[in-house]
């Protein structure tokens, strides 16, 4: 009995490879909308996507980021401004691609721009906050979506929507996590929704990589204004040396696992764009699939106890 199980794995192994592998039609002349193009990954996959012959459009957030993106892509490629956050530059960013794309449709939708700070304990933050990041990171992506659709629709194209492996587990405060579990729950309902109409659906979660939203420097400016804005009693029960830890802590989680190789993630968003059957979920980094995925199906009280290990003990736990 165990060997016809095996071999019935090793089948179904042997054809979700095959299938996984098969493209699509040719991404020549297929319009890719792409948001959060100023830097990272949003700026590699453009300059990738254009140079295998998808028509990108790119939307970024500064003129000087526009400028820097057009200045240094082969392959057709066009930027306009886009502030997710804003309604009125969304609607024009839907006109700008609607005299674009024509008839055609939009082949293509990657919600990329986003934003993580402020994180830290969820004791110090404030309600605007988690507002500022949601804003971008859910709210954004879920407009952005909702007014595109039609043109997506026409296309039967395809969604891509960056979320995070912190979108399973949640393991810092602030807006950040809370907001990739919102695109999460989007994702899946959309999906859900557009299959009778063509409009396929992905996610990418990538682990921890060394781009401008997790730039060291910033998560560690955006700590201390949390600090020094605490009250003195909620200051006194973590106590300075909680602090100093902390942001140690923080500084060796990112020198330990985030990764520099932007392209292991670009390279989920292009097979979601160009395979025949795209998958649902994409995991990127080795951190998503040997760490944060796995301890996101573990007990809950085994990832508390170790995520409180690694993390320093306020001064006053029991007042």
């Amino acid at each position: 009995m165990w060997f016809y199980a095996v071999l019935l794995a090793l089948a179904w192994a042997l054809g979700w490879l095959v299938r996984d592998r098969r493209d699509a039609a040719r991404s020549r002349d297929k319009h890719v909308l792409i948001t959060g193009c100023d830097s990272g990954f949003g700026n590699l996959l453009a300059r990738r996507l254009a140079r295998r012959g998808y028509r990108v459009l790119a939307a970024c957030l500064t003129q000087k980021g526009a400028d820097g993106l057009q200045r240094s892509c082969s392959g057709h490629l066009r930027t306009t401004l886009l502030d997710v956050t804003r309604s009125d530059s969304i609607r024009r960013a839907v006109e700008w691609v609607q005299g674009e794309v024509g008839d055609k449709g939009l082949f293509g939708l990657v919600n990329n721009a986003g934003v993580a700070n402020p994180i830290g304990p969820t004791e110090w933050m404030g309600i605007e906050d988690y507002r500022q990041v949601m804003a971008v990171n859910a709210f954004g992506v879920i407009e952005v979506t909702l007014q595109f659709l039609p043109l997506l629709k026409r296309a039967r194209g395809r969604v891509v929507n960056t979320s995070s492996v912190l979108g399973r587990l949640s393991a810092n405060g602030g807006g950040y996590c809370v907001s990739k579990f919102c695109v999460e729950a989007f994702s899946d309902s959309l999906r859900r929704d557009m299959y009778h109409f063509g409009v396929k659906v992905s996610i990418v979660e990538p682990g921890f990589f060394k781009t401008a939203v997790t730039n060291l420097e910033s998560i560690e400016g955006s700590l201390r204004q949390l600090w020094d804005r605490l009250a003195p009693e909620t200051r006194l029960s973590y106590g300075e040396d909680f602090f100093h830890k902390y942001l140690k802590v923080q500084r060796f989680i990112m020198n330990l696992i985030c990764d520099g190789d932007l392209s292991k993630v670009t390279r989920c968003v292009e097979h979601a764009l160009g395979a025949r059957h795209p998958r649902t979920r994409y995991s990127a980094g080795w951190d998503a699939k040997l760490l944060w995925l796995p301890a996101s199906y573990a007990p809950a009280c085994i990832v508390d106890f170790a995520l409180a290990t690694i993390l320093p003990k306020p001064a006053h736990r029991f007042r």
